[in-house]
């Protein structure tokens, strides 16, 4: 029996635009408005569509480990697994924006200690994160994304 929230129709299409005005802000005013929610860091992650091919964008509770930044794919306890992880489960490279940074990110899941690790972190941030677990079936991921070194390649002469 699938548990966890309603997703209906009207709530759907108001997490939508709330996404939408939410990433407008964050984006106009490089990440002085829409930076913060309920007491944590908000990145915007920018993921390739896996059907349509477009970026997408959805603003998520982060926090930092070392170099890299941790999101959790909890879609609030609903049953199904939030598009922008399916997303990234087909194209695992997207973009974060912090502000007026843009970095190119890697992701991948992280298991086993590293995720009891940083899942213990991320509560202490956001304490939803355990009730979201208790109301879902499925095992919520906790996602890695590692900044993707540019190399400083020069043209061949």
């Amino acid at each position: 029996m699938a548990r966890g929230r309603p997703y209906n129709v009207a709530i759907a299409t108001a997490q939508k635009w709330a996404t939408k005005l939410h990433a407008s802000l964050f984006r106009a005013t490089d990440g002085r408005i829409g930076s913060r929610m309920v007491g944590s860091p908000v990145l915007l992650l920018v993921t390739t569509g896996r059907k349509s091919g477009k970026g997408r964008t959805t603003p998520l509770l982060y926090l930092e480990d070392g170099d890299r930044y941790v999101i959790v794919a909890s879609n609030g306890g609903a049953p199904k697994h939030p598009v922008w992880w399916l997303n990234l489960r087909a194209n695992p490279e997207a973009t974060v924006e912090l502000g007026a940074r843009k970095p190119r990110v890697r992701a991948t899941e992280a298991r086993g200690e590293e995720k009891r690790r940083l899942w213990k972190r991320l509560v202490q941030m956001y304490g939803p994160y355990e009730s979201y677990q208790r109301k879902t079936d499925r095992e919520i991921p906790v996602v890695v994304l590692d900044p993707i070194q540019q190399a400083n390649l020069k043209p061949e002469t």
